[in-house]
């Protein structure tokens, strides 16, 4: 009840937050813009670009402010994301066109602890983050950046840059580049606090920041200091009708998890029999999969602490010291459902006295047994010529003891000193160093270990197990729910977990830049320049206790964590040229050259040169045309590199060998007996399990996947070209559009779950094909679960990438004399984004397509429109979010067909979105300001397309959360104090 009263409490603060524009005085924000392309003065002040007051210096390490580089930038205001009621960067990001969802606060199951960015759909490795410029310290041994810990409440703005950058910034930036830039002189005094929560009265999010900064030295100096804290609770599937329940993608119906309670047996030679039916005793045909839903969530809890501090103070006239310094410890849980035997293979004793007798004597039939041999089994106890035992792939939910927890602490110290000044009049240097490291803490509670499961399962009395010792307690795997016994629990479930992630980055640069003091003939501006060397070093480590470092060992812990350790370095060298080639003539208000390269020196990976040309053309003031060719690298990180090889968790519903439709003589069921052979199972085992192999568990199945120290560096080809027009007959307008093209060659890829699949059955391969060998299946029952490797998925550099699109921003601004209105757009219109694991895979396209091989949704087209009027002190701002619609991938839906299936008609397809954000600011004097904001307006509800059609990252609660809102309508408001 007080959630819902908090909830309302919002809602009509909002509404009585409009009815006050009119009566509020104080001075109103500078807002209306989603972003301010580079090369276009912001909306309302033509003369800003010409004057420098709005420099954009993400994507070049040239100092001349005057000079706007070719790459296509926008940036993010502060003001925007205040609008936006942002608490973390990855929120705000996921929701702009042109990047792809990754892995955030919606993301539940395969979550880490960390939230990335994806530009383009490339990878969240393909993409850099900075800070001000510089890298920070990357989280895990993938390199990439946890956005948890950006300083939001001190950023000005952010930069988003298209296309390669590996010549400014060196390897990594592909995609593109995401540059937070901090308030520089920053004097006063600023809290903020905010609270959201839902319609619904949950997922209550609070965030309180304080900022203090002062000039000092007569204004030669600036100190700042920020602390933060912020709190988020969870929103859990059950708390939304459309998630309660787990939708089978592919019959519409109740699904859900194979690892069930009552529990199912497979392997005893009972065909379609494998579920104990509590009222009767015996094995029966699976009736009651278990619906995980209720208890995952869409909301991760999340807790912040962070500190920011900078400063710089001149020294000596032209001489500056600096310094920043980045604190920030989070803590991100994941909430999985109730742990289990998930396949496990079981030895099982006949006198359990758990097994009820109706089972023993199915299970003694089917192994030959005959009734006088059964009878004696059921009372003997080991020693006895009569003590016998079977083995059956076991899949029991441990519902008694609730839900699996993965806490994930991470600690992050990141801190930046140099030194820049000025070296002549026209150029000057700068020298610095950095230090970051991460430290990432996962602790698993509610798993239970193998070993415990198995010393449990053989017993010959409720008291003691035939092993008894470490405290074993029999468990009851046959009874219903609640069956299994507190005491029961407290012996298999009695280990806590834990896995330590240590990253480090250690890096020195030094840059020239400047002029030559020389013009082009043509040009009144000199060539400027920037020339430099960089080092940097990473190093990354993996530490699990024991028992995560086992195969299979934590129960329900997809893959094992064994200890991993790396590092590598890599030295550079750089130069940067902007050349002023023409300006003020005839057709040629200007005509700029830009051109650089970079060469790296990898310890692990090699040399490598990458390079840039790019220009712009203005023939008159208002119009400028711009693109650029470049050649950008990546190359291969910790994991990639040093990741030993894990058999873990891949998705699929299917499995070409499922069903009583394979037969043991068909050639098909030759290559599925093969398989179960090469799992460690006899030819006699395997081809009696040929047509009773099952479906995979909860849409799972195992993949065995590790790092490959012989990986080299990928390399891209990117280019943009496009245009920014700025009329002088519409005031306060410009727009930009600009079509981009990436293509990497090498890419370091692995390949997905339908290419290894389609390699082998589709048309059908020879079982001693290398396609069909890198399948294999469980010797128990002949599934992909259990102790299966399944899928072999290598990583290589025989992988290609390539996406296009075209960009589209927009800003407009007047005044209609009772109020100013502000119209802004950006949009992003994706034609193709395909990928090729290897040269004899499927070319698989996955923009405006989504399954199992294309993970997160990347539409063909999205947009933001905002539009705001501003009266007197206040603003009312509409937010208008667009998603294009998207629909089952073609060959996926190929690939189910030729296995028998596929996703009902109405899962195939998630028609367009429009998203709706109401929010209004005033100010309450001149120096307090609120802010009221209903998101989601509509309360729109995420399409349902059940919960087996994709990856189960960002397939949950039956919708796709990181894409499609699964909340509802939230309130939110914020307070801001500046003196």
């Amino acid at each position: 009840m007080t959630n819902i009263f908090r909830g309302r409490l919002l809602a009509s603060s909002l509404l009585a937050g409009i009815a006050l524009i009119a009566s509020t005085a104080a001075q109103a924000q500078d807002t209306g813009q989603i972003s301010t392309p580079n090369g276009a003065a912001p909306a309302g002040d033509q003369d800003a670009a010409a004057n420098g007051s709005d420099i954009v210096v993400t994507g070049t390490l040239v100092r001349n402010p005057n000079l706007v580089q070719s790459s296509p930038i926008n940036s993010v205001t502060s003001e925007e994301l205040q609008l936006r009621q942002t608490n973390v960067a990855e929120q705000f990001l996921r929701e702009l066109p042109g990047v792809v969802p990754s892995i955030g606060s919606s993301v539940n199951n395969g979550n880490g602890g960390a939230s990335t960015v994806d530009l383009r759909g490339l990878g969240d490795n393909r993409n850099l983050v900075l800070l001000d410029g510089q890298r920070i310290a990357p989280s895990g041994l993938s390199g990439v950046v946890d956005l948890n810990n950006i300083p939001l409440a001190l950023v000005e703005r952010t930069d988003i840059l298209t296309g390669g950058a590996s010549t400014t910034y060196g390897a990594d930036a592909v995609a593109g580049v995401v540059n937070f830039v901090t308030k520089r002189d920053f004097s006063g005094v600023e809290a903020n606090i905010s609270n959201q929560i839902t319609q619904r009265g949950d997922g209550n999010v609070f965030r309180a920041d304080l900022t203090i900064g002062a000039n000092f030295g007569d204004g030669r100096g600036n100190a700042v200091f920020s602390v933060g804290y912020q709190q988020a609770d969870p929103v859990t599937q059950g708390e939304r009708d459309f998630s309660i329940n787990n939708i089978d993608s592919y019959t519409g119906l109740a699904g859900g998890s194979g690892t069930t309670v009552p529990g199912r047996f497979t392997g005893l030679g009972l065909g379609a029999n494998q579920q104990i039916d509590p009222a009767t005793g015996r094995i029966v045909p699976t009736f009651a999969l278990f619906n995980f839903n209720p208890q995952n969530i869409f909301q991760t809890p999340f807790t912040r602490y962070n500190m920011f501090g900078a400063a710089h103070y001149e020294v000596t006239p032209g001489i500056e010291v600096y310094n920043r310094g980045l604190f920030s410890r989070n803590t991100v849980q994941t909430v999985i459902a109730s742990s289990g035997t998930f396949g496990n293979a079981l030895t099982i004793n006949y006198s359990n006295p758990y097994l009820p007798g109706p089972a023993r004597g199915q299970i003694c039939a089917a192994n030959g047994l005959t009734v006088a041999q059964c009878n004696a089994a059921a009372t003997a106890a080991p020693g006895s010529a009569d003590y016998r035992t079977f083995t059956t792939n076991a899949s029991r939910r441990f519902i008694e003891a609730g839900p699996r927890l993965s806490t994930y602490t991470t600690t992050v110290f990141d801190y930046t000193a140099g030194i820049r000044g000025d070296i002549t009049d026209t150029i000057g240097f700068d020298f610095g160093g950095n230090y970051g490291e991460s430290e990432n803490v996962q602790r698993q509670t509610g798993n239970g270990t193998l070993t415990r499961l198995r010393q449990a399962s053989l017993a010959t009395s409720t008291t003691a197990c035939v092993d008894a010792s470490n405290g074993c307690v029999p468990i009851n795997l046959f009874g219903a729910a609640g069956t299994i016994t507190p005491d029961q629990l407290g012996y298999l479930l009695g280990v806590t977990n834990s896995t330590l992630t240590r990253t480090t980055i250690a890096q020195a640069h030094g840059v020239v830049n400047g002029d030559f003091g020389v013009s082009s003939p043509f040009a009144t501006q000199a060539i400027s320049f920037a020339l430099g060397a960089e080092y940097r070093k990473y190093t990354a480590a993996v530490i699990s206790d024991e028992l995560t470092q086992r195969p299979n060992e934590v129960l329900g812990n997809g893959a094992a964590s064994p200890d991993v350790s790396g590092q590598y370095n890599v030295k550079e060298a750089f130069g940067e040229l902007i050349m002023p080639l023409v300006e003020d003539k005839p057709f040629f208000h200007s005509l700029t050259l830009e051109a650089g390269g970079r060469v790296s020196d990898y310890s692990t990976a090699g040399t490598n040169w990458t390079w840039k040309v790019g220009g712009s053309w203005e023939p008159v003031r208002s119009l400028k045309i711009r693109g650029n060719y470049q050649k950008a690298a990546r190359a291969p990180n910790i994991g990639e590199l040093f990741s030993p090889l894990v058999t873990g968790l891949g998705n699929s519903a299917n499995d070409p060998c499922a069903g009583a439709g394979v037969t043991a003589g068909s050639a098909l069921g030759g290559v599925c007996a093969a398989q179960i052979v090469a799992g460690g199972g006899t030819q006699a085992q395997a081809n009696a399990l040929v047509g009773t192999i099952p479906l995979p568990s909860a849409g799972q199945i195992n993949v065995t996947q590790g790092g490959n120290a012989a990986l080299g560096v990928e390399t891209a080809n990117t280019w943009t070209i496009g245009a920014v027009f700025q009329p002088d007959f519409v005031r306060g307008f410009n727009i930009s559009v600009d079509y981009f093209n990436i293509k990497v060659r090498d890419a370091i890829t692995s390949p997905t779950v339908g290419d290894v699949f389609s390699a082998c059955y589709t048309p059908l391969q020879a079982a001693t094909s290398a396609a069909c060998q890198a399948v294999s299946r469980d010797p128990v029952d002949g599934s992909l679960n259990g102790t299966a490797d399944g899928l072999a998925l290598p990583l290589s550099n025989l992988g290609r990438i390539a996406t296009d699109g075209i960009d589209l921003a927009a800003n407009y601004r007047t005044d209609l004399g009772f109020a100013n209105l502000a119209l802004s757009f950006i949009g992003t219109w994706t034609n193709s984004n395909k990928f090729q694991a290897t040269p004899t895979s499927v070319n698989r396209e996955c923009v405006g397509f989504y399954s199992v091989n294309c993970a997160s949704i990347q539409p063909e087209f999205s947009f933001n429109q905002r539009t705001t009027l501003t009266i007197g002190a206040a603003d009312v701002s509409l937010l208008w979010r667009y998603v294009d619609a998207v629909k089952y991938e073609p060959l996926a839906l190929a690939d189910d067909i030729d296995a028998g299936g596929g996703p009902l008609e109405q899962f195939q397809r998630i028609g367009a979105e429009h998203y709706f954000d109401l929010t209004t600011r005033f100010g309450v004097t001149d120096n307090f300001d609120l802010t009221l904001s209903a998101m989601n307006l509509l309360d729109n509800k995420p399409k349902v397309v059940g919960a087996s059609i994709g990856d189960t990252a960002f397939n949950s609660g039956n919708v796709y959360p990181s894409t499609y809102d699964a909340l509802g309508r939230r309130f939110a408001a914020s307070a801001r104090l500046r003196f």
